[in-house]
């Protein structure tokens, strides 16, 4: 008979040799973003999408191709302009003739049909455009007329937001970026790492990713991953952090209640919980902690608190009014005892 608990040990390990594998070989070619490629590797066990914030020059496209070398996906990249339909990204209904000279409608899939996306500078499409991913991100379908289409799992999408680009941009509705997974900023690299980043990329040969994981592995790391226990305490205390962030509530805090207009959604806790139980995994514990939690508060919650008036006049940064928050935020409430 075999011991419950050195079985999950061997989960574990095995959970964390898999996840060392795919990182070290991403980082071959990704250099200066280790935290970065664990929180999207992250996004992708959590079956989520991922927002992307990076000044142009920095990697993001490479970093998608990367992945999906990677991990044995196949990738498409959808560069966002003022002028694309939706129809160029989900595809459309073609009048194809055959052999008999009878006509018929034939669909032709657009680029969305892969399991890694790349929507470059989403925000540089009408929202009518943007709109055509909701679907895509939430139900992993796509109808076009009265057809409906089921997209391949894994389905995840990264997208790009020039933070330096304001003219002719698109404010992405909040609806849509309650549909991100993590925000993720992507600063600019060290010295050292320039350095690394040349020394890989200016010569005849770089550095080649081996596939480490496939669809397959992934929905089964999957399944390790969200069958992390988390006890009640723990998962209080992920809500409490929800809650002080919505200015109406009793539970709300000062600069939230000065600076927020409206607070995350319950979107938000689905992205702790879930991004706890894998952070939980790779510090090998059988189950979520309190520090898990907050590892994830800021790439989880910083896209989904939105921003007064003042907060907007004042120019507040969402992370300064979320470290408030931690700071403030006991691990366990007056209700279930000290």
């Amino acid at each position: 008979m075999s011991n419950p608990v050195s079985d999950l040990e061997r989960q574990i390990d095995s959970f964390q040799a898999d996840f060392r594998r795919v990182h070290n070989e991403i980082s071959k070619i990704i250099v200066g973003y280790s935290d970065l490629i664990d929180d999207i590797l992250m996004t992708i066990l959590g079956k989520g999408h991922v927002l992307l914030e990076g000044v142009p020059g920095l990697g993001k496209t490479k970093l998608v191709q990367t992945l999906s070398d990677a991990l044995h996906l196949r990738s498409s990249r959808i560069q966002f302009t003022p002028d694309l339909m939706p129809a160029d990204i989900v595809g459309t209904n073609v009048v194809q003739e055959n052999e008999h000279g009878d006509k018929f409608l034939d669909f032709q899939p657009g680029p969305i049909f892969a399991n890694i996306i790349l929507a470059d500078e989403i925000n540089r499409a009408t929202p009518k455009t943007q709109s055509a991913l909701l679907e895509a991100m939430q139900e992993k379908t796509v109808t076009v007329g009265k057809q409906t289409y089921q997209l391949e799992h894994p389905f995840v999408v990264l997208a790009t937001l020039n933070p330096l680009e304001l003219e002719a941009t698109y404010p992405l509705p909040e609806a849509q970026l309650d549909r991100f997974f993590l925000k993720l900023r992507m600063d600019f690299p060290g010295v050292d790492d320039i350095h690394t980043i040349l020394d890989r990329t200016t010569y005849l040969e770089e550095p080649k990713v081996e596939r480490v994981w496939d669809g397959e592995k992934i929905l089964q790391l999957r399944e390790v991953a969200l069958a992390v226990p988390i006890s009640d305490a723990v998962q209080d205390y992920a809500i409490r952090i929800i809650m002080a962030t919505q200015p109406t509530t009793p539970l709300a805090h000062e600069q939230t209640k000065k600076y927020l207009r409206y607070g995350a959604s319950p979107r938000g806790a689905q992205a702790l919980i879930i991004g706890g139980k894998v952070r939980a995994l790779l510090s090998g514990c059988t189950e979520v902690a309190y520090k898990d939690i907050r590892h994830v508060v800021l790439p989880a919650l910083r896209h989904r608190v939105i921003l007064n008036f003042e907060g907007e006049a004042e120019r507040v940064d969402p992370d300064t009014i979320l470290k408030a928050i931690i700071e403030w935020v006991p691990e366990v409430s007056r209700k279930m005892g000290t």
